[in-house]
């Protein structure tokens, strides 16, 4: 990317990730918004077009004159029906992608999902942890799932963040754009993991999700690739070793500073 501000287009900007992008990394990007009705909360206050992004017609203009592009917008329900994950995840992201192409935005961070791979969850020792039963595990040597695993999506919604990952991989390899793949864990508007145990392990600080968009808009020699968005928590099962490695992140939380606060409100 150019050595001057990056134009910077946010699909979904009305939504949570989007307000954390403007308020962390809104100093380093011009940021515009495209969501289905004009932004609210932390996104309000950058320039959106209105479209829907099922509709490729109606969102092509938004995105002239764009350095990249974070793909966010989604119905993030994950037992969705097969009719909205077909027309919101899959037809919505080809239309992304072939905006991004059609208006010369090469680099594109996708926002897929841990749902992508979540029957693995459901494997062991994944499955003790995400119930908080960690009797005879050590989490320094615990095998974590990583990017060159199997796809495994639980839900028609992880089947269509897969989808997203794959017409990444067909974008990057014939139309020479550079994109990265988010599996994001568990984000929420409080920013603590304290709803349930399994929190504890796929928490993602809201500033963590913001480095790790940073380093995947501002990396050198990025082609296609996939990375995990969790922060540095104890017990994480999802690899952080290769976004490390590749493109510098370097997450700040730990969700296990809130363990005393999840026993209070649960009891667990």
């Amino acid at each position: 990317m150019s050595t001057a501000k990056p134009k910077v287009l946010i699909t979904g900007s009305g939504g949570l990730i989007g307000g954390v992008l403007v308020a962390h990394l809104g100093d380093r990007y011009t940021f515009s918004g495209l969501d289905r009705r004009p932004s609210e909360g932390g996104a309000s206050n950058i320039p959106t077009s209105v479209g829907d992004v099922a509709d490729l017609a109606s969102i092509r203009k938004a995105f002239d004159g764009m350095d990249a592009v974070v793909h966010l917008a989604a119905n993030a329900d994950m037992h969705q029906a097969w009719d909205s994950a077909l027309n919101n995840g899959i037809v919505a992201t080809h239309n992304v992608f072939e905006a991004a192409r059609q208006a010369g935005a090469k680099r594109i961070v996708y926002a897929s999902s841990n749902h992508a791979v979540g029957m693995f969850e459901l494997d062991q020792p994944y499955r003790r942890i995400r119930k908080g039963d960690y009797a005879g595990l050590d989490p320094v040597k615990l095998k974590r799932i990583d990017h060159n695993v199997a796809i495994r999506p639980d839900g028609y919604y992880g089947v269509s963040k897969a989808f997203g990952e794959a017409i990444g991989a067909y974008y990057a390899e014939n139309h020479g754009m550079e994109i990265a793949c988010l599996r994001i864990g568990t984000v929420n508007r409080h920013n603590d993991p304290t709803h349930d145990v399994r929190q504890l392990a796929t928490w993602c600080s809201h500033r963590d999700l913001a480095q790790l968009i940073d380093r995947c808009l501002s990396a050198k020699n990025l082609k296609f690739d996939i990375f995990y968005g969790v922060s540095n928590n104890k017990w994480h099962f999802w690899d952080i070793e290769h976004a490390r490695k590749t493109i510098g992140y370097q997450p700040q939380d730990d969700a296990e500073t809130y363990r005393s606060r999840l026993r209070q409100r649960t009891g667990a």
